[in-house]
């Protein structure tokens, strides 16, 4: 396996180049409402360690803008090409963190029906069938934590999969 190159934080935080990207991103960003951007936007914030307000306000837009686009998808009777369209992976991926954070906080219900939605809206068979066990999983009373632990099979993640922040793997 290929190693990372390692990555100096203090030095991206000063460098003018790096800086300008990350507004230049940030204004594509909301120009084009792009979610897939969004996602570059907070994993360079997070990188360089921005401000919690500035990760929380990228973070928002990310799921507010992945509602709005769930809810056009659905009253046109469209789903997620989650294969071939990186904003619609990105898409589907805000709804399903947050299905995952509503279910880690014991909100049951509205994890349940995210699940279910995106079962009903994903393109892709293998990862349809994987919402349904996620949304099974919550209605048979399972705690998040029992879910994970007991039922996720984590050494089957393949990192380079770009489905992979999908929970895909089970014992």
């Amino acid at each position: 396996m290929e190693k990372m190159p390692e990555i100096h934080v203090e030095e991206l935080k000063k460098d003018p180049e790096f800086l300008a990207n990350i507004k230049r991103l940030e204004q594509e960003c909301k120009e084009e409402e792009s979610i897939s951007k969004g996602y570059q936007l907070l994993d360079a914030q997070l990188v360089i360690e921005a401000p919690e307000d500035d990760i929380n306000e990228v973070f928002t837009f990310i799921v507010n803008t992945a509602f709005d686009r769930l809810a056009e998808y659905l009253s046109t009777h469209r789903s997620f090409d989650i294969v071939n369209d990186i904003e619609e992976r990105a898409i589907a991926r805000a709804i399903y963190e947050h299905a995952i954070q509503r279910y880690s906080e014991n909100d049951k219900k509205a994890a349940k029906e995210m699940f279910l939605v995106l079962h009903h809206t994903i393109d892709h068979q293998e990862l349809k069938d994987a919402m349904m066990i996620h949304a099974c999983a919550v209605m048979a009373g399972n705690s998040f934590d029992n879910f994970i632990e007991e039922m996720v099979d984590v050494s089957g993640i393949d990192e380079t999969d770009p489905l992979a922040f999908f929970i895909q793997t089970f014992v």
